[in-house]
This record gives C-alpha cells, structure tokens and sequence, in this order.
C-alpha cells in the first residue's frame, strides 16, 4: 500500500508507475509467502499489513531467541554422544534416525565432519558387530559415511542368514528314565 507525505494511504488508481510495480511486486511475495504456509499460521499472521510483517512474525516464531536455540542444539549434542544402536533396531533403521539427529544438529549450526560421523556410527554399534568394526575402525583410509552403511548393511544380511540357519537348526532332547505320562483330572 502506497502513502503519501502525511503517511495517508493513496487509492490504487492514483499509484504512480513506481508505485505500481512496488505494489504488484509486494503482494506477488505475499502470494508466494501464504501459498508456503499452512492455514494456521496463515491466521497467526493475518493481522499483519505487510509482507514484511509477516514474515518477521514468522522468523521469530521458528527461530526462535538465541538461548532457545542454544538449548535445543545443546540437547541434540547430548543425544549425538549417547547415541547407540537399539538392541532389535536394523542397520537402515539406525541409520535413519542416526541422519535424523545429524539433520537436527545441521540446522542449528552444529555439524561434524564425515570422519567424525564415521567414528560416531562404528562406537554406536551393538557388540555383536565388533568382528567388523575392528578392521574398519583400524583401517587408514578414511571411510565415506555411505561406504560405511553399504559395508554394514552387506554385513547384516550375513549376519540374519547366519541367524536363520541357528534358529532352523533343530534339537531333540532325550529324557533319562522312565516316561512319565500326564494325567487329566477332572473335578
């Protein structure tokens, strides 16, 4: 919306050329800017009168202050270096949530170089992966983070198909002495 010197609002009509191309120009970024959002935010936001407006109101919505943004990457570097492996979790399972956390820490400006990423995935693995993470981790060359999944993953299927031929494997038990015979009782 245009003003004049009084700070008044001039009717579109008596918009001059500059005024009119600042005019299409604004709300072609406001147009951009709803399309973008979702209707809930869109009404967080409806009060404003400029582009501008909204789109400050919605920077200090997801950005946040600084402390909380400090506290929020703070507790993502937390669970970084706690991460480990769940017990009955895939190798893609936790890498997924593995990226996750590492998407996280990006977004708050907290990232590790890919040797870091490398060494961080190796510790967190159960111990059942030692026998292959021993010659990884004692390996001089540096290891790209997708190099590494593929080799574990190659390395978990070996790992199920040695686990399913145990599990097919069938036992039978001998009893020692007499057989004994159960008994119903009915009441």
């Amino acid at each position: 919306m245009a003003l004049d010197e009084e700070g008044n609002a001039i009717e579109r009509k008596k918009h001059t050329p500059v005024q009119k191309k600042l005019y299409k120009k604004h709300h072609k970024i406001r147009g951009i800017l709803l399309a973008a959002i979702p209707r809930t935010e869109y009404l967080k936001t409806s009060d404003k009168s400029t582009t501008k407006a909204m789109f400050s109101s919605l920077c200090a919505n997801y950005e946040a202050s600084k402390k909380v943004r400090e506290a929020k990457a703070t507790m993502l570097v937390h669970q970084y270096e706690l991460f480990k492996m769940k017990d009955d979790e895939s190798i893609e399972a936790m890498y997924s949530r593995f990226q996750t956390l590492v998407f996280r820490l990006e977004i708050l400006k907290k990232s590790y170089v890919a040797a870091d990423l490398v060494r961080k995935i190796l510790r967190s693995l159960l111990a059942r992966w030692r026998p292959k993470v021993t010659p990884i981790a004692e390996a001089k060359d540096t290891l790209s983070v997708e190099d590494l999944m593929s080799s574990l993953k190659v390395h978990e299927i070996s790992l199920n198909e040695h686990d399913s031929a145990k599990k097919s494997k069938s036992t039978t038990l001998k009893s020692k002495g007499k057989q004994s015979q159960a008994r119903l009782c009915c009441c």
